[in-house]
């Protein structure tokens, strides 16, 4: 599993590790609407999938923007954003920051995304900080869990990895 600490803490990551190359587990999490989303509901797409603690949080904000203001130069591309904040919150965080190009889905219910990509965090009930690229194949082709949980992800290796899957 990823060595991933909170704060300098060592946590403790919930289900299973994702590598380059494997299969893309499906998930169920809720849209802002409270309707059920899937990856096979974007299917057909190269998916990043930004994975956040929490959308009130000044790095998750952040991480957040960057990916919605790159969506404008990537066409064919899906920008998935999972936290386990309530699907309200992210609706009004989305609304208050005028997020349009990644849709914010809630993994609260279940943790069925934080199981399946081996994000939940037991001690905190969080998601920890990681990106996914998911190839039209539903082909992991990118895969980054941050070393350390409130630090940004490497945005530029992201975008990469989402537009060499569209190529590829």
């Amino acid at each position: 599993m990823a060595k991933v600490t909170f704060k300098g803490n060592s946590i403790t990551l919930l289900g299973n590790e994702v590598k380059v190359g494997d299969k893309a587990p499906n998930f169920t999490v809720l849209a802002n609407d409270l309707s059920p989303v899937t990856l096979e509901d974007s299917k057909g797409t190269v998916r990043v999938i930004s994975v956040v603690p929490s959308l009130d949080t000044g790095v998750c904000d952040q991480q957040t923007r960057r990916f919605n203001e790159e969506a404008a130069n990537l066409e064919g591309v899906t920008i998935l954003t999972v936290s386990v904040d309530l699907p309200f919150a992210q609706k009004r965080w989305c609304g208050a920051a005028g997020i349009e190009r990644v849709q914010t889905l809630s993994d609260h219910r279940e943790l069925s995304f934080g199981e399946a990509y081996g994000v939940a965090i037991k001690e905190l009930r969080l998601l920890t900080r990681a990106v996914f690229v998911v190839d039209k194949n539903d082909q992991v082709t990118y895969v980054e869990y941050v070393p350390e949980a409130t630090n940004h992800p490497n945005y530029e290796a992201a975008i990469d990895a989402a537009k060499s899957a569209l190529v590829g």
